[in-house]
């Protein structure tokens, strides 16, 4: 972890766009004009992925990927201009939301500006052919990061951005560059604006492991947090695909993430996601939706920041294609579900969720998470009916390498998402489908 990380990132949610598929024409316009209803979900930070020129020789599909860049300091015409996405950025801060881009700098397309000025800068196969080092990215070459001058244009540009009011980077697959090269860049960028939010797309375990066994350098997610403050939860997702595909239980995925409470440094921040623009829709893997309420508002409750990608919201079912216009299917903007995670949202500004110590109990009732956060006196309370179990859970938790709660007094406390009363006697509460966050403060 950055030693200066502010750990209150874990108060935020990260809203993600994809410019050309969010609306009718596919520019930074249709973003501009969702602003508002963005804004009225609890976003703090829209994450726009690639806004940069996309490159033609090799491209996958019709239109190409937008993970394969031409051009790092140039706005890809498609959205509009530099002008419009100034617009954009200015739009965004007038209703206090921040603008991160996404950066993909471990390579760049077959025919961007670098291959024609500077071939240098490119990673060569033992043939001595520009390629990839891992991984069927056809419609990109690696750049090569032992050549000390790439260092300085990439680092420009990203002053280029900054300077320009963007807030932020999402940096794509950052364990391929190396981590000093990140400390350099970051350290550069912290000289014009100390405040910049670095989130790092960390990766899988066993691509880590592949990469490793290949030769290839990657560094881990502990290595990573020496320069970025937010590093994605992809250490513990396939045990999450795992137990929706019942290849493994919940237990084993809490058992992931009860570990990162004590292999990350203190500050750690996580983006915590039911999916992104490389994975299913939640509502794909989730069909029931009183457990995507469950799932969803344990997402929102974990120690970290919260990752919303477009669509979500309308449970799209359908992942947009990132090579073709495949336009978002906003049909199935849900009341309930739109409004449910406007309180989520709300909830997680709450300086608990910052600092507070977060435990993942055991709580010994098979597909059901209880949780909990400690902060001086007061202590939040999160139970998640993953399984649609029936009975009762028993809330007095005792854990020496925790801090022991005492038991909650007899009585009705109000739950913080329906707003309804929960009636607790010796310390057990009556299991519901629903989700169920309160505070022991809020005994009536």
């Amino acid at each position: 972890m950055a030693k200066n990380t502010n750990i209150n990132l874990r108060n935020k949610m990260i809203y993600s766009v994809y410019v050309r598929n969010h609306g009718a024409s596919g520019t930074f316009q249709d973003v501009i004009d969702d602003l508002d209803r963005i804004k009225g979900l609890g976003t703090d930070i829209i994450w726009l992925m690639p806004i940069h020129p996309i490159g033609q020789l090799n491209k996958k599909g019709e239109l190409g990927c937008p993970y394969s860049i031409s051009d790092f300091t140039k706005v890809n015409p498609e959205y509009g201009t530099e002008e419009d996405f100034k617009i954009l950025i200015e739009k965004a801060h007038d209703k206090n939301m921040q603008i991160m881009i996404d950066v993909v700098y471990n390579h760049t397309s077959h025919d961007s500006v670098y291959r024609s000025s500077n071939p240098e800068y490119f990673f060569r196969r033992p043939d001595g052919n520009f390629g990839n080092k891992i991984a069927d990215w056809s419609d990109i070459i690696d750049l090569d990061y032992d050549n000390k001058d790439l260092w300085k244009l990439q680092i420009d540009a990203l002053i280029k951005w900054v300077k320009l009011g963007v807030d932020g980077f999402r940096c794509d697959v950052a364990p391929l560059v190396p981590m000093a090269f990140w400390l350099e860049a970051r350290s550069e960028i912290e000289k014009i604006n100390p405040d910049i939010i670095w989130l790092a797309e960390t990766v899988h375990p066993h691509f880590l492991e592949y990469g490793r066994n290949h030769g290839i350098k990657m560094a881990s997610d502990c290595e990573t947090y020496q320069a970025f403050d937010i590093c994605y939860d992809y250490d513990t997702h396939p045990e999450f695909l795992g137990f929706l595909r019942g290849e493994n239980t919940l237990e084993t995925y809490l058992e992931r993430k009860r570990a990162q409470e004590n292999i990350y440094p203190d500050n750690y921040v996580k983006a915590r996601f039911l999916e992104n623009h490389d994975n299913p829709r939640a509502k794909k893997m989730i069909p029931n939706d009183v457990m995507l309420d469950n799932w969803t508002a344990f997402s929102f409750f974990e120690k970290g920041a919260i990752l919303i990608y477009a669509g979500q919201e309308a449970k799209d079912i359908h992942c947009p294609s990132l090579f073709e216009i495949d336009k978002v299917n906003w049909s199935g903007l849900d009341d309930q579900y739109a409004a449910l995670i406007k309180t989520l949202s709300r909830l997680k500004k709450d300086s608990i969720f910052a600092h507070g110590r977060y435990k993942i109990h055991n709580c010994r009732k098979m597909d059901v998470i209880l949780a909990t956060y400690v902060h001086e006196d007061e202590v939040l309370y999160g139970i998640f009916n993953i399984g649609q179990k029936a009975g009762e859970i028993d809330l007095h938790v005792s854990d020496r390498s925790y801090l022991d709660l005492s038991p909650l007094k007899d009585g009705c406390y109000k739950d913080e998402i329906s707003g309804s009363h929960l009636s607790i006697r010796s310390g057990k509460l009556e299991l519901s489908d629903q989700p169920v966050i309160f505070r022991k403060s809020s005994l009536v």
